[in-house]
């Protein structure tokens, strides 16, 4: 990733507490060649997304058919994943996006924009809003309604 994406993403995540921490994990993209086609990479990197998470965790896939939520409503499911007290692991599909088996897995699917966004641009607007919305919880002067 440039290094851009790398400091975005890091002033977002040190600002948060220990009791919503992020945590980054980047998993190998399928490699593409002249054989193979785009499901089969989908496919691919779908195995590699689910046996990077846990049993336990609450999943949130982002997709473009995933519910949009405000800022608002972001923070009211940051609380609810924070009382249910389990890990919350985001998916973020390749550029052929999320297999059938990942979008199966999630328990929510998250929608952070009609348009489609290169991934490094993804990774910090999540870790922006996840911080807002943390800080609209903790009645914090970053977010301004």
């Amino acid at each position: 990733m440039p290094q851009w994406v790398t400091d975005g993403y890091q002033e977002y995540a040190r600002r948060l507490p220990r009791d919503c921490s992020l945590q980054l994990t980047e998993i190998v993209p399928a490699k593409r060649g002249k054989t193979g086609h785009a499901e089969q990479w989908k496919q691919d990197e779908g195995k590699r997304l689910l046996s990077a998470l846990s049993e336990q965790d609450h999943v949130v896939a982002l997709a473009v058919e995933g519910k949009p939520w405000s800022t608002p409503a972001l923070a009211a499911e940051l609380a609810a994943w924070q009382q249910r007290g389990q890990d919350v692991s985001f998916l973020v599909g390749g550029p052929d996006g999320l297999s059938a088996e990942c979008m199966a897995r999630a328990n929510q699917l998250w929608s952070l924009s009609a348009l489609t966004m290169p991934h490094p641009l993804v990774r910090v607007i999540m870790a922006e809003q996840i911080y807002r919305a943390w800080s609209l919880l903790n009645n914090h002067p970053y977010h301004r309604a």
